[in-house]
């Protein structure tokens, strides 16, 4: 949570005369912005993702328990079907495969984002030092 508080006169000194925004930093803030908000939704994607995998490898478990004759109740779509445990087991970890793939791409999709936010902070920082906040 940021605090807020007046800047005592050494931090109004050390910060200077105020810069004037540039059409250009205005667009940089702007896109800095839109970056940081598309990482968060990337990130709740990511912990979604990732809990559904940890469901179906649990799953993935329990169904070991399982006798190899039983038929156990599998979803596809809206719509649950009766299948071996050898089968349901081979669907499962597709499942695992699929998402895993999923997971890779988003977090190499949240580390270009921070990239480009880490370029984006140094440049606003070095034209505007203190008197601006980008940190979240």
């Amino acid at each position: 949570m940021l605090s807020r508080r007046m800047l005592s006169h050494e931090e109004e000194a050390q910060i200077g005369e105020e810069k004037e925004v540039r059409k250009e930093d205005q667009d940089r803030i702007n896109r800095f912005s839109r970056l940081h908000s598309r990482g968060k939704g990337v990130e709740e994607e990511l912990k979604v993702k990732e809990k559904e995998k940890e469901d179906l490898e649990e799953i993935s478990t329990e169904l070991e328990l399982a006798d190899e004759d039983d038929k156990v109740p599998y979803k596809i779509g809206d719509s649950f079907f009766s299948l071996p445990v050898s089968e349901v087991q081979e669907l499962l970890s597709q499942s695992v495969e699929r998402i895993n793939g999923d997971v890779t791409t988003l977090e190499e999709k949240l580390s270009g984002l921070r990239e480009e936010m880490q370029e984006l902070k140094a440049a606003l920082y070095g034209r505007f030092g203190r008197s601006i906040n980008l940190e979240a």
